[in-house]
């Protein structure tokens, strides 16, 4: 099982897109530890949403989609949707 992921960081106020096949918890984790790259250093990643693929293919195809609206308000829309 894979899965796409949507992280949002208040220091930034930015979202982050991506997928893992990993513990997504782990994942996460490793967002959140030092490190260089765009997550790395901030330490206040947060999961807002999370959607499950059978293959990998098809988490990247949506990870792809998602990251192609560049759009930080889409993004929160499409977030805001889901039931809590």
């Amino acid at each position: 099982m894979f899965k796409v992921y949507i992280l949002f960081s208040a220091a930034l106020n930015k979202y982050y897109i991506g997928f893992t096949g990993d513990d997504i918890s782990e994942r996460i984790r490793k967002h959140n530890s030092n490190h260089k790259g765009f997550t790395g250093g901030v330490g206040d990643w947060k999961l807002l949403y999370s959607e499950n693929y059978p293959t990998k293919q098809e988490a990247l195809a949506r990870e792809r989609e998602i990251k192609s609206w560049k759009s930080s308000k889409r993004i929160a829309q499409m977030v805001q949707r889901i039931p809590s």
